[in-house]
């Protein structure tokens, strides 16, 4: 069996930028195992621009972003494997793979990260009347099968759900000469960021339909339309809003669910509401050695948080190779319901502590507010909270002094 200080799952800007935090931080007994013929993640097939403002200042496209830390990776020379499916992990961190050169080995590690990234939710998890014609992809799987195999889906093109990849999706698909007739949103508001609504529908005239959802798929060979309604507070169709939109092409954009078997199989917890494991804030799990980063700990919304998130998850595995990261104390992170989760849900240990957080609808002129028993440790306005995008509190070490609960929450 071969062992290792530190393995990285997933070659991806998480994991990749977890590696290179690991390596600068004095680990040099590391390995990368990527399952994909090539660094990089999803990145890849993001061939738009947008990345990179948060950590390198400048717009970069998804393939340029990736390049950036697979460049350093090369210069550091960190061993990677790539097309290797890792099978299994356990709780004494025994790292099971496969690939067409080893066939099936084993790796006892004193650490592994976990940076396996998301997929994207499935027609099957939807509950939509109708035939299994041809033209219904994810959002992902259209996008790549434009930027990278060179293949157009289809010409006439309906997207459900406004999750970034469907509104960017949305303006690629005009780009190539298809016509996008409504961009449907299940909930009152999108999922989307700000920008990629101005950029990618309003800069096209393509309409987003909030409070709306698909009900019916036409066609039993190739889809030849739907029918959309709009939808009650309970998300249930107003009989009578019905609407037929002909189409050759449904696009879902229906949400994305962190790729956490590997972590079930090592006995983590996960939250119920990330679908990610519980974490402290070095990203160190329940169970110790095992650290969790970037969209499978919980789906971000910048590939910029992802990497800067990583590169706390790589100096945390470092500092647990070399004994260093005892607990120190055990502090427990609530919320309110308004807000929807935080990220890390516990703090072990002294110090100053970013917490980041969602909230679960659209907020106006509220009060994000961290409270410690009655004393509140940090207040801050803001004039609009949405759930499509990620926010940070920062708690300095002292605030957080002799706290055993904070609970995060909103208020007038």
């Amino acid at each position: 069996m071969l062992t290792k200080e530190l393995v990285i799952i997933g070659g991806g800007p998480a994991g990749m930028s977890a590696a290179i935090a690991a390596y600068e931080d004095g680990i040099r007994d590391l390995l990368i195992i990527e399952r994909d013929d090539s660094l990089g993640g999803i990145l890849q097939q993001c061939i738009h621009n947008g990345f990179g403002l948060h950590r390198f200042g400048e717009e970069l496209t998804g393939p340029e972003y990736a390049w950036r830390y697979e460049k350093r990776v090369r210069e550091l020379n960190i061993p990677v494997m790539l097309s290797t499916m890792v099978l299994d992990i356990t709780e004494d961190k025994v790292v099971t793979a496969t690939n067409s050169s080893e066939g099936i080995f084993q790796i006892k590690a004193k650490a592994i990260i976990l940076a396996m990234g998301c997929r994207e939710r499935p027609k099957g998890a939807l509950n939509i009347a109708g035939h299994r014609p041809s033209g219904i992809y994810s959002a992902g799987m259209a996008q790549k099968l434009v930027n990278m195999k060179g293949f157009m889906p289809g010409k006439n093109v309906v997207i459900l759900g406004s999750g970034d990849i469907g509104l960017i999706m949305a303006r690629r698909m005009t780009l190539e000469g298809a016509k996008v007739h409504a961009v449907c949103e299940l909930m009152p508001y999108s999922g989307g960021l700000a920008r990629n609504i101005e950029q990618c529908l309003n800069d096209f005239d393509i309409p987003l339909k909030l409070s709306h959802t698909v009900v019916n798929i036409h066609g039993k060979e190739r889809l030849e339309g739907v029918t959309i309604a709009k939808v009650d507070e309970r998300r249930r169709p107003v009989e009578g809003t019905e609407e037929f939109i002909a189409c050759d092409t449904l696009l879902l954009s229906v949400g994305l669910i962190p790729e956490n078997e590997l972590t079930k199989s090592a006995g983590v917890t996960l939250d119920r509401v990330t679908g990610g494991a519980l974490v402290d804030q070095n990203r160190q799990t329940e169970i110790e050695g095992i650290f969790s980063c970037g969209n499978v700990l919980h789906v971000h919304d910048l590939v910029d948080y992802v990497s800067e998130e990583a590169e706390i998850a790589g100096r945390g595995a470092a500092a647990y190779i070399r004994g260093e990261l005892v607990p120190t104390k055990n502090t427990t992170i609530k919320t309110d319901g308004k807000i929807r989760y935080t990220v890390p849900e516990r703090i072990t240990s002294d110090g100053d502590v970013s917490v980041y957080f969602r909230v679960s609808d659209v907020f106006r002129d509220k009060k994000v507010t961290v409270r410690s028993g009655d004393t509140i440790i940090y207040q801050k306005k803001h004039l609009k909270l949405a759930p499509g995008e990620m926010e940070c509190v920062k708690l300095t070490a002292d605030k957080l002094r002799g706290a055993n609960e904070l609970v995060f929450g909103l208020e007038d």
